[in-house]
């Protein structure tokens, strides 16, 4: 069955999904699920790479006839995770950096074509990239969209526009722009490249040496003209931010979601929530010293790092107390083994253990994202004529969140592209 596509119906597991979590809004810790997103003993119809039907096991073979069936041998069945901040092409200060840095551009497509394989197999079948070296994130999606590159869906920003000297301005992942001209002229560049959001540094952050967290890097005039832009071209605005003050301006001027959000108030974290501005929150940048030793990240940045660890947790507690709306993303690869894990699953569970709860979890990782990229028709639960883009797991991920360790089983649009009883195991 590995890899092979057509009709299938899979049977003997627990489908669950994100529809009964609670809306962001619900308070923290106060999530449940039970009714419609689970159905115990369950069937799933897969036809033509989408879900055909979804329901009790006998009440669904009485209509699919001689579709084959396909085993889970119990396991629990969830929408495939959705990872919404990530960089394929991701080159930190240090050695493990330099090494993508200094790669031609036919080593970086295969380099970011890996990625992107090892990415769907450990369960994250969408992402959205936040800032691409030399827009590769297009012509990789065009290669997987056609089948000629293994990989999750993928939605980017392309480059991501800074100011001049702006945080992340190094490298050929971002645009440096200045003045409302030169912020308008950005937006519509990315755009016209196939862009499906904008991503703007506001502030500084962890990775320049040159600035800190809470430097401010636009003018209001600035953020006003990229907002406005993408706004009319039906482009949705992440902005990588970590000070309070930076952030609620931001958000007055109609920011779509923030990325870290270091240092928020409860003020902030509260408007936030009222103008439906989403944080990702990216936990595992502020706690993560053995990806840094293991790149050769240098001192000053893991010091500046790890430092921000209890106040970006703080930050973190605040949007969860403020009701809003959360959603995974690790900002590390994706597929980066890390602590146990990979770093997607590792995120969601400190997501979790942050107050979120198991049940908040599979909803920021699912359906929550589906929504804020507008993709819930097709993404997000395991509903009638949405793709099949499914997981599977021998624990219940609505009692723990670690129970997506153990994925084992792997399909997107209706084809199974890991099956660990088939003989997969990770490269």
């Amino acid at each position: 069955m590995n890899g092979t596509t057509g009709d299938v119906v899979l049977v003997n597991c627990t489908v669950t999904d994100a529809r009964d979590t609670g809306a962001p809004g619900t308070a923290r810790g106060s999530r449940t699920a039970g009714g419609e997103g689970r159905i115990a003993d369950a069937a799933v119809w897969v036809r033509d790479g989408r879900i055909a039907a979804v329901g009790p096991r006998e009440r669904i073979l009485e209509r699919t006839g001689g579709t084959r069936p396909l085993d889970l041998d119990g396991a629990y069945v969830t929408p495939g995770l959705i990872n919404m901040h990530t960089h394929l092409s991701l080159s930190l200060p240090g050695k493990g950096g330099d090494t993508v840095k200094n790669m031609t551009a036919h080593e970086l497509a295969l380099y970011m074509a890996d990625g992107a394989r090892r990415t769907l197999h450990c369960g994250v079948t969408t992402v959205r990239c936040v800032a691409e070296k030399d827009h590769a994130d297009f012509a990789l999606r065009r290669a997987i969209e056609s089948g000629r590159a293994v990989g999750p869906r993928i939605f980017t920003a392309g480059r991501a526009l800074v100011c001049t000297g702006g945080h992340g301005h190094e490298g050929s992942d971002t645009l440096e722009c200045d003045g409302v001209d030169g912020f308008r002229r950005g937006v519509r560049s990315q755009v016209k490249a196939g862009a499906d959001l904008i991503k703007i540094m506001i502030s500084g952050g962890i990775a320049g040496e040159h600035e800190r967290i809470d430097t401010p890097q636009l003018f209001s005039d600035e953020m006003a003209a990229a907002l406005q832009t993408a706004h009319a071209w039906g482009r949705k605005v992440t902005a990588h931010a970590g000070p309070a003050a930076v952030i609620a301006e931001a958000v007055e001027l109609g920011l779509d979601c923030v990325e870290h959000g270091y240092q928020l108030t409860p003020e902030v974290a509260k408007r936030m929530a009222e103008r439906g501005t989403s944080l990702v929150p990216t936990l595992l940048v502020t706690r993560c010293k053995e990806f840094f030793d293991e790149l050769g990240v240098p001192e000053w940045m893991q010091c500046r790092s790890l430092g921000a660890g209890p106040r970006h947790l703080e930050s973190y507690a605040m949007a969860l107390d403020a009701g809003v709306d959360v959603l995974l993303g690790s900002d590390m690869p994706p597929f980066w083994d890390f602590e146990g894990t990979n770093a997607s699953v590792r995120e969601l569970e400190c997501m979790s253990e942050g107050g979120l709860g198991p049940a908040g979890a599979l909803y920021a990782a699912t359906l929550g994202p589906a929504r804020w990229l507008g993709a819930d028709a097709d993404l997000g639960t395991v509903e009638v004529g949405k793709y099949a883009d499914l997981v599977a797991m021998d624990a219940d991920p609505l009692a723990a969140t670690s129970a997506f360790r153990g994925v084992r089983w792997v399909m997107k649009g209706g084809r199974v592209v890991r099956d660990d009883r088939s003989g997969w195991e990770k490269s």
